[in-house]
């Protein structure tokens, strides 16, 4: 019985010291700021036409189906845009763009059927 009521008292103690925020970092949290920086390019889509537009030179691409079919690899680029067609049937693609700084970034591309 005694041992009962032991447990009750714990149990609500450790549920009110849970439950009750800590004093410990009393200061406001700092403005959230977007995880992923601004991309240094913008894919711009028209139908089935997809143009790649970059700040700097573009120096790979890559594109391939969500199938994991890869229908486009262009090495030594060069150049600030890139446009292609496509000929397949796909709702989405996804992109690999490798800029001349080394720097690597993916994408998911929806396309308009």
């Amino acid at each position: 019985m005694i041992r009962n009521a032991v447990l009750k008292v714990l149990a609500i103690a450790i549920f009110t010291f849970a439950v009750t925020p800590g004093h410990a970092g009393t200061e406001p949290l700092p403005k959230t700021v977007s995880s992923s920086p601004a991309k240094p390019y913008k894919v711009l889509t028209s139908g089935k036409r997809i143009t790649v537009q970059s700040k700097t030179d573009i120096s790979k691409i890559m594109v391939w189906t969500a199938k994991g079919h890869r229908f486009i690899e262009a090495n030594d680029v060069n150049a600030t845009t890139y446009s292609f067609n496509v000929t397949i049937r796909e709702k989405f693609l996804y992109m690999m763009l490798e800029l001349s700084d080394g720097k690597r970034y993916t994408e998911k591309i929806g396309l308009a059927e």
